[in-house]
């Protein structure tokens, strides 16, 4: 068994100085036990974040932005850390990031895989699930589905100035959830096969909740 621990205090919505940092790999790592957070019209729905992987920018060739790439869908990577780069997959799939890093530095971190924690009834209806399961936000296509965010979102600001007190939108929270390190594992990311050596790069971040 692992040991998390939730303990019993006022949640803090993840500032700048979290996502503003140079090390993607590290803050990849951080954000597993951090909450997910959506409010849309007045309803709050969450998650807590248990797989992760980072995207080191230009030196990365499985990030989109690899080798200073900049397109319509991607120029959001380039903006300052604290910006949710949303992009639709297969057509079907709106996957969410978190751009991380200084302006023009376009790290990004994919969240993979959230714990239904606020309203999970709602997350559930938005599935059209029949019941919640143990892998229900088990893949980043999941996590959007279950928080109802959707592609068009992206460049919304995940930064208290903008998030919280009441207001709609997207935004991270650390309300204290402690995992053991040891319980944290790492490895290769998934689907990247097309980018060579970086493929089977440590930058994926898991544990089990």
């Amino acid at each position: 068994m692992y040991n998390v621990y939730f303990p019993d205090i006022c949640p803090m919505i993840l500032p700048y100085s979290f996502y503003s940092r140079e090390d993607v790999v590290l803050i990849a790592r951080e954000l597993i036990g951090k909450v997910l957070v959506s409010r849309f019209s007045g309803i709050t729905t969450s998650g807590i974040i248990y797989e992760t992987e980072a995207y080191n920018g230009i030196v990365d060739s499985a990030s989109h932005a690899f080798g200073g790439r900049r397109t319509a869908r991607t120029e959001i990577m380039y903006s300052d850390g604290g910006t949710a780069y949303i992009y639709l997959c297969y057509g079907v799939h709106s996957l969410f990031n978190v751009v991380t890093n200084r302006k023009d530095i376009p790290h990004a971190v994919l969240i993979r895989a959230i714990k239904p924690l606020d309203n999970a009834e709602i997350m559930l209806k938005r599935t059209g699930k029949p019941k919640l399961t143990i892998n229900i936000g088990d893949g980043p296509g999941k996590v959007s589905s279950l928080l109802g965010i959707h592609f068009s979102l992206t460049g919304s600001s995940l930064l208290p100035r903008t998030t919280g007190q009441g207001s709609d939108g997207i935004w991270i929270e650390d309300r204290g959830i402690v995992i053991d390190t040891a319980a944290i594992s790492a490895g290769p990311r998934i689907g990247v096969e097309y980018a060579g050596k970086d493929k089977d790069l440590p930058y994926r971040f898991r544990t089990t909740l």
